[in-house]
């Protein structure tokens, strides 16, 4: 029989949690490690609709790439996470997290958004940067760069990225070079701008771009697209419903069909 604990191992070994980030808070964060599982629900963030349905589907654990908490001091029905946490422990299910760690992880977030961004076709995206090491020696980063198959406008690109990553609109600037060496971050990956700069991209692709960074992108010459968090991410949750549907494929594995993109375009 599969526990949770058994789930748990299986996420570890894809996306080693040596990998997270200092800040971070990830792995088996609510429930008991020794429930026998016989369905498990995928989604990016465990909101309260999600834990709605998981209560319906009668899921023994919810897996997401975002932690529920990253600090907490008491669990009370007076805020929004303690309400989570009483819910999931009262119906007595789990909650699994995979965050930081899977954005680094080979086949994880960012090669998930590699994929989408035309750059993984051919052969597997780079590293955009060298973050660490794991013991075994593998180098790993969040970013990934690569080059499309043949150079487009980016007009033509936009309007690709646009239906892969299945959002509702993209907040960009063009500085009027076609598109063809990429930089991708899942999320909030700002920070890695100028390592795309000094990769020679002409295209960076991320989330929660701040107006600074627009301003620099428009004075250094290259494309900024802003992706939106949600949809830079949610791809990652395909990649777990395949991962956990081959290393356990007597459980039920589902993916959340309430939890959307939250941003809208006036």
């Amino acid at each position: 029989m599969t526990t949770v604990s058994d789930v748990h191992d299986c996420l570890n070994r894809f996306a080693p949690m040596e990998m997270k980030m200092d800040f971070d808070n990830v792995g088996h964060l609510v429930g008991n490690k020794d429930t026998i599982v016989t369905k498990i629900l995928v989604a990016l963030d465990i909101t309260d609709d999600v834990i709605t349905e998981s209560n319906e589907l009668e899921t023994e654990v919810i897996v997401s790439h975002h932690p529920l908490f990253f600090s907490i001091k008491n669990v009370t029905d007076s805020d929004l996470i303690g309400k989570k946490i009483m819910r999931l422990v009262r119906s007595g299910q789990s909650a699994i997290c995979m965050h930081t760690n899977l954005d680094a992880a080979r086949g994880g977030v960012n090669d998930a958004l590699a994929r989408a961004a035309g750059i993984a076709d051919r052969r597997e995206a780079e590293l955009l940067t060298m973050r660490d090491r794991l013991p075994s020696g593998e180098v790993y980063s969040f970013g990934r760069v690569g080059c499309l198959e043949c150079p487009c406008s980016m007009q033509e690109y936009l309007e690709r990225l646009k239906k892969s990553l299945k959002t509702n609109g993209l907040r960009y600037h063009d500085a009027g070079r076609d598109v063809y060496k990429v930089a991708v971050v899942g999320g909030s990956g700002g920070d890695d701008f100028q390592n795309a700069v000094r990769q020679d991209c002409d295209t960076f692709i991320t989330a929660d771009i701040k107006y600074n960074l627009f301003l620099d992108a428009k004075e250094l010459g290259i494309n900024l697209i802003d992706g939106d968090h949600f949809c830079t991410e949610n791809l990652v949750t395909g990649v777990l419903f395949e991962k956990l549907s081959e290393a356990f494929p007597e459980i039920e594995t589902i993916v959340s069909t309430v939890h959307s993109q939250t941003v809208k375009f006036y």
